[in-house]
């Protein structure tokens, strides 16, 4: 093969792969939002339970079982928020939505429910208390929950009295708070549109990762 010929190869190959990567980058870029774990627990803070309760490394946020939640140091209103949990056998979490930080931030805010729902202790709960529901208010439309030990992805879009739940994939809740003004009184937390999001740690074991958010008035 002539040098020329051999050179131009270079190059076409060059452009491709470059094209490529750039491919990739508008991708990760179109994903949008801000990484919530980008700086370590940096933007994060600790409301309850055992100080140092909540740990990351490599990527991998977790819980030692001491009670307690995690919250965002900003506040939003409306957003689009998603990620990556790993619930151990038995575990019991949940992500809390547009929360304050005095009370019980499922019923002073919302919370969707993080739960191992094949746990044989978990039998008797009632529909909306599994995994992807607004604990106590909304049941998920379907179970699309996977076993313990397995990574599953959530998004979570709130936007006015408007709350999505799309669970591994599937959309398991659509709905307004408007809808349960009958449950305002027990649950105070669905007339808010504003307030922090935070991680529970209601033992058994959680972890959490890529954890992005995207504000919607911003």
């Amino acid at each position: 093969m002539g040098k020329t010929k051999a050179g131009w190869l270079v190059v076409l190959l060059c452009v491709t792969l470059g094209a490529a990567s750039c491919a990739r980058v508008r991708r990760s870029v179109g994903l949008g939002g801000e990484d919530l774990l980008a700086t370590g627990l940096v933007g994060w803070q600790q409301i309850g339970g055992e100080q140092g309760n909540w740990q990351i490394e490599d990527g991998i946020l977790s819980a030692q079982g001491q009670g307690g939640w995690l919250s965002t140091v900003r506040q939003y209103d409306d957003f689009e928020l998603s990620l990556e949990f790993c619930v151990a056998p038995e575990g019991n979490s949940g992500v809390f939505l547009r929360a304050p930080h005095r009370g019980d931030p499922a019923y002073v805010g919302m919370e969707i429910q993080i739960i191992h729902d094949r746990a044989d202790q978990w039998r008797h709960l009632k529909p909306n208390q599994y995994t992807g529901s607004i604990y106590d208010v909304q049941a998920p439309s379907e179970r699309a929950s996977k076993r313990a030990n397995e990574w599953q992805t959530m998004t979570i879009r709130c936007e006015g009295p408007r709350v999505t739940v799309v669970l591994n994939g599937q959309e398991v809740v659509d709905t307004s708070t408007t809808y349960f003004r009958y449950r305002h009184e027990a649950h105070p937390g669905l007339t808010r549109r504003t307030g922090y999001i935070g991680l529970q740690d209601h033992g058994g074991g959680v972890e959490f990762r890529n954890i992005r958010i995207k504000s919607l008035t911003d």
